[in-house]
């Protein structure tokens, strides 16, 4: 333990904590900018700075380790004109208008200039413009980029993509996409933990809101919204309303509010995505001569596009399921439109999601069965749809919780896990089970498979027959995976992989939280939803059964295949 004195109190700290760490620990909080603890500790923006006795020159809390004895002021004169001149420097470099940018509110920048009292900026405005394209899921501004570093590291350290750089030299300097390319010509897998952990507006989703709110004021389309798993516990993150009364079904209800017509529930698709993806599973291992393994799944896009730019080899390996968004879309254009009795044409889909890369995937021209255009029209992140009830002032407290359409709004409690990382893997062997033995596991029989750790192996015994497996999330995760998969060491049957860490509960489009990992106690409540469950198997679902029986006739059918699977090797990335 080190013994310290921060602003005149006394601290007993663990050895090797940083002073920003020391302070936090005596109630001591010390405004920062670029800090992410493990993996920005860089002192780059300079507001982190505080005096210690017996120094010169003032030292960066973030990365300055506390010592036996030390004396530290956070907030002394000197201290203090250095961290307000530091933001006004940033300021004069920022596009400050705030009334307009998607971070108003949430932006680390402008709550550090008003814990600052800082009401004008003396310095002269020096502020980047740059082109970027505005139809590519990802938007940069460089206006309100701090060069604080963070996309670069989030990039490097936790997704090892390396998409971002620094760009120039000396006042020019800045960070872009690396190695001079534009974004289009570059393999991000669209990701957005870029966008989650940037402290202010420079990088965003693109906004799709619009679009659906011309779909809605066009009286000729009836508007179709489905709700993904991992959105239920996150949506009103951000809109004030308390944790217990912020159900699915007051979503619901506040999108019937928007003048949306239909409101479903993804978790029908996941279910759906399991009886095809755990049918091929049995598949590929009946008839394995025949085919590679490991079988991947096929429902983040992120995952996919990693594998489709590093590792083309094993796009085969991919299941062919389409992912559930992909699938419900197909299934609102073909099965929903007859059900409804009007043409495909006339039924706009939408999907709110909590992944920024679902934006291109609904945009790739072979996910497209229903021959009607687009199967899935637009996608919203859930930020987009907080921004969007909060637009249209509506009164969450007063709303009464409506329960989803039918039939595409029942799902079980194996289509919510989809939303946390082992979720796909859990579902799928549930059912993978039940399909070979003709009767139930427990329904938490395969829990071995749930963690947050990045990469877990497992050996799943079903009744002697023992499926390898892995789940992982997080790219950087999934790149070491793979380079040990290539040297063939270890085989799997089975492995899941999901883009974002702790998986879509983590997604780069959900509710943004400075500095705090939400992905693992969002996850919890999907586990627990999961257990709340009155249907815990997807081959449960009384929708599946019934949309079976009356259009896809079995798993695997040859309309099944046409409406809900995709050859992923015949299409190649593109924004």
């Amino acid at each position: 333990m080190v013994n310290l004195t921060i602003n005149q109190k006394k601290a007993e700290v663990q050895k090797g904590m940083t002073i920003l760490e020391a302070a936090e620990s005596v109630g001591v909080m010390i405004p920062h900018l670029c800090y992410l603890k493990d993996i920005n500790e860089i002192g780059a923006c300079r507001v982190c700075v505080v005096e210690v006795e017996g120094k010169d020159s003032l030292v960066a809390a973030c990365n300055t380790i506390a010592e036996e004895g030390m004396v530290v002021s956070t907030n002394s004169p000197k201290a203090h004109a250095a961290r307000k001149m530091n933001v006004e420097l940033i300021l004069s470099q920022h596009d400050y208008r705030c009334a307009t940018c998607v971070r108003n509110g949430n932006c680390g920048l402008q709550n550090v200039a008003a814990e600052m009292n800082i009401l004008e900026v003396p310095y002269q405005e020096e502020i980047e413009k740059s082109d970027w394209n505005q139809n590519i899921p990802l938007i940069r501004n460089s206006a309100k980029c701090i060069k604080c570093m963070r996309c670069v590291q989030i990039c490097d350290k936790v997704q090892g993509m390396n998409i971002w750089g620094i760009v120039n030299t000396g006042r020019r300097t800045s960070v872009n996409v690396s190695g001079g390319r534009k974004m289009e010509d570059s393999d991000c897998s669209l990701c957005g933990q870029c966008i989650t952990h940037c402290p202010t507006g420079a990088l965003r989703e693109r906004d799709d809101i619009q679009k659906v709110v011309r779909a809605i004021e066009d009286e000729d389309k009836i508007v179709i919204v489905q709700i993904a798993p991992a959105v239920r516990t996150a949506w009103a993150e951000g809109l004030g309303l308390p944790l217990e009364k912020a159900t699915v079904k007051k979503l619901v209800a506040a999108l019937r509010n928007l003048g949306c017509d239909y409101v479903f529930d993804t978790n029908f698709s996941a279910d759906l995505t399991i009886m095809e993806e755990a049918t091929e599973l049995l598949e590929r291992i009946g008839k394995r001569q025949e085919y590679d393994f490991p079988m991947f799944t096929s429902c983040c896009p992120g995952w996919v596009r990693f594998v489709k730019s590093r590792y083309p080899e094993y796009v085969k390996n991919l299941s062919t399921a389409k992912s559930p968004q992909q699938m419900f879309g197909a299934i609102a254009k073909t099965y929903y439109a007859d059900l409804l009795g009007v043409e495909a044409d006339r039924i706009f889909s939408v999907s709110i999601m909590p992944c920024t890369a679902k934006k291109e995937e609904a945009a790739i021209p072979v996910m497209n069965a229903g021959e009607t255009g687009l199967d899935v029209d637009a996608v919203l992140t859930t930020r987009e749809v907080a921004r969007f009830i909060r637009s249209a002032q509506l009164k969450l407290d007063e709303l009464e919780e409506e329960a989803f359409d039918i039939p595409l709004g029942i799902g079980s409690g194996a289509g919510v896990i989809f939303g946390v990382t082992g979720g796909v893997m859990e579902a799928a062997l549930r059912s993978a089970y039940y399909f070979l033995y003709k009767e139930n596991p427990h329904p938490d029989a395969f829990h071995v498979v749930r963690g947050q750790n990045g990469i877990r192996e497992v050996s799943v015994d079903m009744k002697g027959t023992v499926l390898k497996a892995a789940v992982i999330s997080g790219l950087s995760n999934a790149k070491a995976f793979m380079e040990e998969l290539k040297k063939g060491e270890k085989q799997y049957d089975f492995v899941e992989i999901m883009a974002c860490p702790g998986g879509c509960s983590g997604g780069g489009g959900q509710p943004i939280w400075d500095g705090k990992e939400m992905a693992k106690e969002r996850g919890d409540k999907l586990y627990q939803l999961d257990k709340q469950s009155e249907l815990r198997f997807s081959h449960e679902n009384p929708s599946i059964t019934q949309i079976y029986k009356e259009y896809l006739n079995e798993p695997m059918s040859e309309k099944a295949h046409h409406l809900l699977h995709v050859d992923h090797e015949s299409y190649k990335l593109n924004f």
